[in-house]
This record gives structure tokens, sequence and C-alpha cells, in this order.
């Protein structure tokens, strides 16, 4: 069956709608308890924010945190999402007895009219992998500057992109190296493209081999769409003595509206969340460092021009080994580098 609403639209956009169609990604994120329960508990423990509030809810899907501001004691909420699985969100909502606080609005939050010229608050979880990956906080800022009362909140209305770097050579091996040699052919097209692919997923904390850094704040008061390209430095410092296969990214969310301040972070010094990490492996086989050496580079991100969902992503790094101390018999090693990655 043709969806009427998906006509004309790019295959890309299309596609993307698309995947939040079925029950299972809202399951994953349903069961994400980092996720759920801290969009919960921001609610939650702010009703005096949200008693008798109209809120805006971007990206809705299955309803959770529309039905979380009613609880709250909004007066109305509305919800807005591109996808099919709005349909049973309505139902969701009627069976929870909320049918008159919560109107779900099924299209393009650009595209569509609410019944209320401004909204008090906007709720979304709008992050994709590494933040920004197929993530729609540009719809969200549209949002914020058509609809957004003045003194309006948003949850959450904070992000920080954290960088560090990682020893990860079995893992590699596994998934790198592999196409060195298949049943003994050599599968190296097959190489450049696990190379050119950020891996998301979990890494443990033992892993860790330099300190972290933030490189990016994004406020969801002021920033705006062109924020969302940027080109950010970074400086690493190695904790030890070890090899540096990969540097890895993840990010922290905060709401700072609530009295007091709530966040979770997707680290890995933490409780796993389903955004994991974005794992950026080095062409060369690893980086040795040694306690204090530094790793200095810079960050290029930026949507790709076929398709704004997908990233452009660049890292270039420098080695600079710790003066500080005599210098170590180091073996020769290529100590600098450019990384081009697609997110796609």
């Amino acid at each position: 069956m043709v969806d009427e609403q998906m006509a004309g639209m790019a295959p890309s956009e299309a596609h993307y709608f698309n995947s939040y169609n079925h029950h299972g990604i809202h399951e994953e994120m349903l069961k994400d308890r980092v996720r759920t329960e801290t969009y919960r508990d921001a609610i939650l423990h702010n009703a005096h924010l949200f008693k008798d509030k109209v809120v805006l809810d971007v990206g809705c899907g299955t309803g959770i945190l529309s039905m979380f501001a009613v609880q709250a004691g909004a007066k109305k909420v509305i919800g807005v999402d591109m996808s099919t699985i709005i349909d049973k969100a309505r139902e969701i909502v009627a069976l929870n007895g909320m049918s008159d606080k919560i109107t779900l609005i099924r299209g393009k939050m650009e595209e569509v009219e609410l019944e209320y010229p401004q909204v008090d608050i906007i709720i979304s979880e709008w992050m994709g992998y590494f933040l920004l990956y197929e993530s729609m906080l540009d719809t969200v800022l549209y949002a914020r500057d058509r609809y957004l009362a003045k003194n309006g909140l948003i949850f959450p209305d904070k992000a920080t992109i954290f960088m560090a770097g990682i020893e990860d050579g079995a893992y590699k091996h596994d998934k790198i190296d592999f196409w060195d040699d298949v049943y003994g052919f050599n599968f190296a097209p097959l190489k450049e493209i696990a190379l050119a692919e950020p891996l998301v997923d979990k890494v443990t904390f033992d892993v860790l081999k330099t300190d972290s850094t933030p490189v990016l704040t994004l406020d969801l008061y002021t920033c705006t769409t062109a924020d969302l390209a940027f080109t950010v430095p970074f400086t690493l410092t190695a904790r030890q003595k070890d090899r540096v296969h990969a540097l890895i990214s993840w990010f922290d969310i905060e709401f700072t509206a609530c009295h007091t301040p709530i966040s979770f972070t997707t680290g890995p010094h933490a409780e796993g969340t389903h955004w994991k990490q974005t794992v950026f492996y080095l062409r060369e086989d690893y980086v040795l460092v040694w306690p204090g050496d530094k790793i200095h580079g810079m960050l290029e991100n930026k949507p790709n021009e076929q398709n704004k969902r997908d990233l452009d992503i660049k890292i270039s790094y420098k080695l600079e080994p710790n003066q500080t101390k005599a210098e170590p018999k180091r073996p020769a090693q290529i100590s600098q580098g450019e990384l081009t990655f697609k997110m796609c």
C-alpha cells in the first residue's frame, strides 16, 4: 500500500521515517533504562514546571514522553511524528485514558499546523549515534523558533560530545584485519569500506588509554542549524604506556531547567545505552603512547550533501611526546594522520 504522506518525499527521507514504523526500534528505546527513566525523572520530578502548561513532543513515537508530561500536570500535550507508529500511539494514549489531554499529529514538524500558536515546553528525544547521526535536532530547533513561547523551556536543553583514545587490538583485528585473508583471498576493497564507516558498539572503560575531553557543547536555547556543521580541536593525554588503535566518541545530555539538574551519559564509564559509543579506527595498526603524551586533533563534522541525515566526519591527529621526562626510546611509527568517515 502506498503511503500518501510519504509520496514525493526523497527516498532517503522516506527510509528514515519508515525505519520508525516497526515496534522493534521503539522496544529498544523504551527498554533503555538510562534514556527512558532519566526523561521520566526530569519531567515528573519537576511537575511544578509542567502544571497547566502546553507541551510539544517533537518526534513523539509511541507517546511515552507525552504521557509523562500529562502525569506531571500538563494542560495539553501535542505530539508530532511522521512514522505510522503514531497510529498505535493514539491507541496507547486512549487505552491509558489520556486522549482528552494528548493530541497526536502525523506529519513533518515543519509542515503541520498546531492548534496553539505557542507552547510552554518542548520535549524531544532527538539524539542519534554520535549525537547527530539521523538526529532530528534541526527539527527541534525549527519547533523552538516557530512555537516556543518567550522564556519557554526545552527538555533536554544541553548536549556535549566527548572523545578519548582506546586500545582495541583484538577487536580491530576481528572487524578490520579479517578482510586481509578471507579463506586465502584478499578482500581489501571491503576493508576500505569497514575503515570508512565508524563502528557503533559498547566499549568497556578499561580499554581507555587516554583521558576524555569534551569537544563540543550545544545549548538548545541558542544553537542554530549552522552549528551542526563544525570543526573543533581536541587534545587527549595518555594515561599509560600502551597502544591506541582507535578514537571513540560519546555524548552527555542535560536537563538544566530542572530544580535539581538531571543528566545522563552514554560514555563507557556508565551503564550502557542503546546509543553505545562510536569508534573511529586509525588507518595504521596503532599509535604507541607513553604517560603524558598528547594526541592533538581536529574533528570536523557536517551533514552529507546527498542525505542530510548521514554525516561526513574527518579526524586529523598528531602525537606530541611528553617532554617533561627523559625521552624514552621509541620505535619508528606513524604519529599523525587524517581519517575520513561516512556515517550512513
